[in-house]
């Protein structure tokens, strides 16, 4: 991820995720190591994540209380990342439940934003910063929540207003992670912590992206320490309203060795590459030959 454009400085990397912690998750390696290497990274958040679980004694239920809170961890992680810059969107959270909620008071949940109103939104970020390359999400949405789906159609939307408006080249990779991969490592996990009843394994046998899809595979373990941090800022979301550990924090809890193998890489997808390409290990390796 060493390419430079011609007359010095870096390249310029936009991640839009829907909830705050979704960085860490999916493309916090990958940003820490954009960002130590020498390129600008902005981290953009859709949604106030008031939907989320957390423990109620520390941090409140779901709503004003628990968006406060969850509003400042963006900023802790991104410091952790070496992130340049935090654009809230300031959506609200669509939640997973089956029924989408009401909107609340004077704002809107997310997933019933057009496409084209957050897109035009994303596309100013992108104007801004001159961006060279856009992190999205795959056409699941990863595991398949609501507002993970809209990221990928509203990153899709903004990145072509981006490049009509400038007229100047985008790269879009689709932060993914192999299924068989990610199963394999759940299964690990499983070995060593049990995951909470609510955890549904089996979502994860149609989650994400076949392996044969994947043409980007980013190694991030010179970065890990950066990643677990950006995990930690989170702290809200590492246990649910019964005071139970939640995902992120028992993903946490995982010795070194082990973390270090699951987290030591990242992968994405280029849709404008085709299927059967030989997989980058740089992610910017084609962005200088198209600028």
């Amino acid at each position: 991820m060493t390419s430079q454009p011609a007359g010095g400085g870096g390249r310029t990397i936009v991640a839009p995720h829907a909830h705050p912690d979704d960085e860490a998750l999916l493309t916090a390696g990958t940003m820490a190591r954009a960002a130590a290497e020498g390129h600008r990274v902005v981290l953009v958040v859709a949604t106030d994540g008031a939907q989320g679980l957390a423990d109620a004694p520390a941090y409140g239920a779901k709503g004003d209380h628990l968006a406060a809170t969850r509003s400042r961890e963006p900023a802790a992680s991104a410091r952790a990342l070496g992130v340049a810059r935090v654009v809230e969107l300031g959506y609200a959270d669509s939640g997973s439940d089956p029924q989408m909620e009401p909107d609340p008071a004077g704002a809107t949940r997310f997933a019933r934003v057009p496409v084209e109103e957050a897109a035009e939104r994303v596309a100013e970020v992108l104007l801004e910063e001159r961006a060279d390359v856009l992190l999205t999400y795959d056409r699941h949405g990863g595991y398949g929540h609501r507002d993970h789906v809209h990221v990928h159609h509203v990153g899709a939307a903004a990145a072509q207003r981006y490049r009509e408006a400038s007229g100047l080249p985008l790269r879009v990779l689709e932060a993914t992670v192999p299924r068989d991969t990610i199963c394999r490592a759940l299964d690990l996990v499983g070995h060593v912590y049990r995951f909470p009843e609510a955890f549904d394994r089996a979502s994860f046998d149609r989650a994400y992206s076949a392996r044969s899809e994947i043409t980007h595979r980013i190694s991030v373990r010179s970065h890990i320490r950066a990643k677990r941090a950006s995990m930690r800022a989170h702290a809200s979301q590492t246990s649910d309203s019964a005071g139970d550990a939640r995902t992120l924090g028992m993903l946490l809890r995982i010795p070194r060795p082990l973390y270090d193998l699951v987290f030591g890489r990242e992968w994405y997808r280029d849709p404008a590459l085709p299927a059967g390409s030989p997989v980058r290990r740089d992610l910017l390796a084609d962005v200088e030959a198209g600028s």
